[in-house]
């Protein structure tokens, strides 16, 4: 098992950029998060600010003479973002707290791991939450959707609401958010509004449905200054 890593002051003659790492092999980000727009959503919903990190594939270390490890969604608050940027990864040490938040998506070459080895790591990183969601429906992981409070030096795993129509539920306290596979898909309710943070899908939607609203209630206008215009020259 992982130990607890001790925390140690930075020091900045050997925090220096961090490598980037291969890509990954699988469309399973493409589909789930950019494709969706979940990024950008997130982001919007946080306030996008410099102190607010909302990210994919962004290394994790305790210090770069360590390993790291690169969850696919990284979300962290009241942090230096751009510094995480201009070093091209996230240091515990040098930002002061790990991230507030990771999720991991299912892929076949790496699912045993997310769900064995990188939780005890994510738990050794002090990372209060930690959560995996399979979009086969329990078939690479060992649940369609699990999350895990970190307690103490272990992680105990968050209640999951398993729906009638076979999806699944379960409430982020880091986020605020309610995380769900909802027949495949990965969405994100915000119990605040009680609605779905929109996909790209349906942003362009609502934007095309107000255009057509929008131009109907403008002909509508027209209709009726010509018909005043017709009933003031008889």
């Amino acid at each position: 098992m992982t130990s607890k890593l001790t925390r140690q002051a930075p020091d900045d003659e050997r925090l220096e950029v961090f490598p980037d790492f291969p890509p990954r092999d699988d469309m399973q980000n493409i589909i789930h998060l950019h494709q969706e727009g979940y990024l950008a959503a997130l982001s919007y919903h946080f306030g996008r600010s410099d102190s607010t990190l909302v990210l994919v594939e962004v290394p994790v270390y305790w210090h770069p003479s360590r390993y790291a490890r690169i969850p696919d969604v990284i979300i962290a608050f009241n942090i230096n973002q751009p510094a995480v940027i201009a070093r091209n990864g996230y240091s515990i040490d040098e930002i002061g707290k790990p991230p507030d938040f990771v999720l991991e998506i299912a892929s076949p070459t790496t699912a045993r791991n997310d769900y064995t080895q990188k939780r005890l790591d994510y738990a050794a990183f002090g990372i209060p939450e930690y959560w995996r969601f399979d979009p086969s429906g329990g078939n690479l992981y060992d649940a369609p959707l699990a999350g895990d409070r970190l307690l103490g030096n272990a992680y105990l795993p968050i209640d999951i609401i398993h729906t009638n129509d076979g999806n699944h539920w379960g409430h982020s306290e880091a986020l605020n958010l309610d995380i769900c596979w909802q027949s495949g898909r990965l969405r994100w309710w915000n119990p605040a509004t009680q609605a779905y943070l929109e996909t790209h899908d349906e942003v362009a939607e609502a934007r095309l449905a107000e255009r057509e609203a929008r131009l109907a209630a403008e002909a509508r206008v027209r209709e009726l200054e010509a018909e005043l215009a017709r009933r003031q020259s008889t």
